[in-house]
């Protein structure tokens, strides 16, 4: 019998997997409907009895690749072409997973906590995904918590009715307070399950990855990072991420509205979930030239500068780093793609370094993942590191070999030692990375 956790919101129980425990669909807030859609997250009123964490909850409304259009590329067979791990949709969205080594709640050591924020584009992907999972991270003794929050334009709408609407002249950046009720929820009760509190590594990888950025520049998470890791997607001096104000991603949102045929707020309030991803498929196609558009925004509460303009003031959290790209990751060119040189991402990543050593004396930790996958072409593409960084490679339709089993045992000692130590090698050998031409770690 898996033992009962009481937490701040009322008891759970999980599915015992052997060395470990998970705990599926964990509500850290109540459901963002009706009313409360486009609001920020209302704290989970306490339940009774015991809640059984048997199942993953339904996932936000969004487009999951089908292997149908253009842009699905490689990532429906890699990703979502197994049923098993394929969910329903709800705007009933607000759940979160975790993975506990057993008896770590009785232990009198508290672990460490790994806070994942998946990719996406901010407009698809969920925390239960194939390649998401952590046994490899509770053999290492990290506890591992994934986090769904709202996507598209129901995470991340501005417009001037919302600002209006608001009290506090912001709108915008749903998911990203969803992501902090998560993490607030996760600091309040983690003891419970064994885990450290003031240990808590935030880490994601596109924008999961941008979402981390975003979280280690909001006064809001104050004292609630210990450590992050930035995994393909960072916003420094390079163009290629956007990165809005309110006033510009107001003006995204009023094109919104008028694509979806609302009059008004309570018009666009009642259009069902449906109708919103239409509308986005029209507002991605009018705003090309900008990339996504449906993304955070410098709206004074959440975010009170952008995130380039928090880069450059040197204002992010005073914390370790890692931070890395892939071979075939955004931006790169097909020259860099072919020849493994480093690309506009690898770039952002030693300023990232650069200027937290100016501003903190504390470079981050900086690595490239080259390894191309087996079994096709597909080389290391975006998102590619997943598989081995969480352990996960032995799920894949590839063929498993002994340099995959390696390369994914390497990087999750490296991604849990830096979450217990902030240092990703017990004996120094991945040094932090110091100056232009610093030391930066090739997974290959």
């Amino acid at each position: 019998m898996e033992p009962v956790i009481e937490t701040r919101t009322g008891a759970l129980q999980g599915v015992d997997m052997g060395a470990y425990t998970e705990y599926r669909g964990v509500p850290y807030a109540e459901p963002p409907v009706g009313e409360n859609r486009w609001k920020p997250p209302v704290e989970k009123r306490p339940w009774t009895g015991i809640l059984r964490a048997e199942r993953f909850a339904a996932i936000p409304p969004q487009r999951v690749p089908d292997g149908t259009a253009p842009w699905d590329g490689v990532y429906f067979k890699e990703f979502y072409a197994d049923p098993e791990y394929l969910r329903p949709q709800s705007e009933d969205c607000l759940y979160l997973n975790l993975w506990v080594p057993k008896g770590a709640e009785a232990g009198e050591k508290k672990l460490p906590v790994a806070f994942w924020i998946h990719g996406g584009a901010f407009a698809g992907g969920y925390g239960s995904e194939i390649e998401f999972g952590g046994a490899a991270f509770c053999r290492e003794g990290v506890i591992l918590v994934t986090v769904d929050y709202r996507l598209g334009a129901l995470g991340f709408l501005a417009h001037p009715w919302l600002t209006a609407e608001s009290g506090r002249g912001a709108s915008g950046n749903y998911g990203l307070m969803d992501q902090i009720a998560a993490l607030r929820w996760v600091r309040e009760n983690i003891a419970a399950f064994g885990g450290d509190p003031d240990n808590i590594t935030v880490f994601g990888q596109s924008a999961g990855s941008m979402s981390t950025q975003a979280l280690v520049s909001s006064p809001l998470t104050e004292g609630m990072i210990a450590k992050a890791i930035l995994q393909s997607g960072l916003s420094c001096e390079d163009t290629l991420l956007y990165t809005p104000t309110l006033a510009e991603a107001e003006r995204i949102g009023t094109l919104f509205a008028q694509l979806a045929g609302a009059q008004d707020l309570a018009q666009l309030r009642a259009l069902p979930p449906q109708t919103l991803l239409r509308a986005q498929d029209a507002l991605t196609e009018k705003t090309l030239a900008i990339g996504i558009s449906l993304v955070p925004n410098a709206e004074g509460c959440v975010l009170e500068r952008t995130v380039p303009e928090t880069y450059r003031a040197g204002k992010m959290r005073d914390i370790p780093y890692m931070v890395g790209s892939v071979n075939d990751d955004l931006g790169s060119t097909p020259t860099e793609i072919r020849e493994q040189l480093p690309g506009r991402l690898h770039r952002e990543c030693l300023r990232w370094s650069a200027r937290t050593e100016a501003a903190f004396g504390r470079p981050a930790y900086v690595y490239r993942f080259l390894h191309p996958l087996p079994g096709d072409a597909s080389g290391a593409f975006h998102s590619a590191e997943l598989w081995y960084m969480f352990g996960t490679y032995p799920r894949w339709w590839r063929p498993r070999t002994e340099a995959d089993a390696a390369l994914s045992g390497e990087m999750v000692s490296c991604w849990t030692t830096f979450m217990k130590t902030g240092a990703p090698t017990a004996d120094g050998s991945w040094e932090p990375c110091r100056g232009a031409d610093g030391y930066v770690k090739i997974f290959a």
